[in-house]
């Protein structure tokens, strides 16, 4: 395998050969995910709660042999097969330093990234680093494991001191590593979320991503002078236009993708929240996004690091779902643009493979996962309908909004994040104990063929979508010789 690095709006190997960056990302992994794994809450506050309902030890092996199960050689070969030849691995911060002792070293975090990246170097996967969630949180959700919805990141010097430190060490250890694609610095900033303005319109604080953007890019290239770093845009990788020009050579740059039409409910093409969606509409919609926009402004490349369509919806709604992804592939294709999906595997949400219903982990979890779905509590699987919650949530919003009489809070804003902050956050926490107790008396060699459900092998491969995958994934004969050289 070649490094990578950017060639005006290309992305090339060592040869000065074009490379199209095709793949997936093993979101849920080292950052776990409530809807992936099937958990209430946040990733930290879990932690603590198996640790707290069971004994310690219990709690610790729990989330080692799910992390062993996750992924293993056997998955990277498996996304060899499909074709990719890029993962984007999602990481939290606190597998590489506590809160506790700030700036120390968890060698076990660092041991275990080191593994993958080699099993992804075996099959040729190249991989990109994405600090998903880090030090002080950089945005209000829960895929940053923030419990408390603010993003302390921005206005703390301390949190910003660690990530940048953390990513000098990143990036001294993989200086060599011709498996590494490059550095996804930070996911989805949110430069408003210290500032609590939720439910009222908000400006990105522009001179600090730009700041905090320059002075990790420079930290890293002291480091390292030869991979790529992928930057995002502000709002959860939507916003551009106030970042400044690229800055320095190998920057690419990248926006995510979310899509109506690849979530539902109706029909393909058809009508989502009142615009006719089709191939065409995707175009427009990617031609427009401010991403795309900055990227041709300035000719350099666009990676669309996460997009992705959902699986548990009306059933006899999928094949539209897949038609909508196939047509997002396709104009991402046409337009030259890189793209990783989201996600890999999951308990049946949106996973390219899928924990097997009648799993053992699916059976002792199954009580959670209905009350989740009762109450609505996964903020990303609110399109489906938990209509007493989100009744209750409604008219909380309308009656706060009459009572303070503030033209310029948003209704439709301030819903949204009262029923994340109530539901996500408050009912969240508020069931994790109710999770824990699942594995109570659970011993060590049991609690292990639980979490051997995580498994390749146990799961089921969602093939519609590995096809899909196949027809566009598989590089030309020209690109894959330098590719695999």
């Amino acid at each position: 395998m070649e490094v990578l690095r950017v060639e005006g709006d290309r992305i090339v190997d060592g040869k000065g050969n074009p490379v199209q960056l095709r793949g997936v990302g093993i979101g849920g992994w080292m950052n776990m995910e409530n809807f992936i794994i099937g958990y209430p809450g946040v990733e930290s506050s879990l932690r603590r709660t198996m640790a707290e309902q069971l004994d310690p030890e219990i709690g610790t092996f729990f989330f080692d042999r799910l992390l062993d199960y996750f992924f293993a050689p056997e998955d990277a070969s498996f996304l060899r097969e499909c074709g990719i030849n890029v993962v984007r691995i999602p990481l939290n911060y606190r597998h590489f330093e506590s809160d506790d002792r700030p700036f120390e070293r968890l060698e076990a975090g660092f041991d275990r990234l080191e593994r993958v990246v080699e099993w992804c170097e075996q099959n040729k996967l190249y991989v990109i680093l994405d600090l998903h969630a880090v030090q002080g949180c950089q945005n209000t959700d829960w895929h940053c494991d923030n419990p408390t919805r603010h993003g302390f990141f921005w206005d703390h010097p301390h949190f910003q001191d660690r990530f940048v430190a953390l990513w000098e060490e990143l990036a001294t250890r993989f200086a060599e590593n011709h498996a590494i694609a490059g550095y996804n610095v930070m996911n989805e900033p949110v430069t408003t979320a210290s500032r609590s303005q939720f439910g009222r319109p908000a400006s990105p604080r522009w001179d600090l991503l730009n700041g905090i953007y320059r002075r990790v890019v420079d930290a890293i290239r002291a480091v390292d002078s030869d991979h790529i770093i992928f930057l995002e845009g502000d709002l959860f990788s939507n916003l551009f236009e106030g970042l400044d020009p690229p800055f320095a050579e190998n920057l690419v740059y990248s926006s995510h993708n979310y899509i109506p039409p690849t979530f539902g409910p109706g029909s393909y093409p058809g009508d989502y929240q009142g615009r006719m969606w089709n191939r065409d509409t995707i175009r427009d919609y990617l031609l427009n996004h401010q991403g795309m926009q900055f990227a041709r402004r300035h000719g350099v490349p666009l990676w669309v690091g996460e997009f992705g369509c959902v699986f548990n919806g009306p059933q006899e709604e999928i094949p539209d779902r897949l038609k909508a992804l196939e047509d997002e592939i396709d104009v991402f294709e046409e337009l030259g643009v890189h793209w990783t999906l989201w996600t890999y595997k999951d308990v049946g949400i949106m996973g390219l493979v899928q924990l097997d219903p009648e799993s053992l982990y699916m059976q002792v979890i199954s009580p959670i996962l209905e009350a989740k779905r009762l109450t609505g509590v996964d903020f990303w699987t609110s399109w489906l309908p938990a209509p007493k919650t989100r009744d209750g949530i409604r008219y909380i919003a309308r009656y706060a909004e009459q009572a303070i009489g503030d033209p310029e809070i948003n209704p439709e804003m301030n819903e949204h994040f009262l029923s994340q902050a109530a539901l996500s956050g408050y009912v969240g926490a508020l069931m994790q104990p109710a999770f824990a107790k699942r594995f109570l008396g659970v011993c060590m060699d049991e609690m292990d063929r639980i979490l051997e459900s995580f498994s390749f092998s146990r799961c089921r491969i969602n093939r519609d979508l590995a096809d899909l995958l196949k027809k566009y994934a598989l590089l030309p004969e020209e690109n894959r010789e330098g590719n695999e050289g």
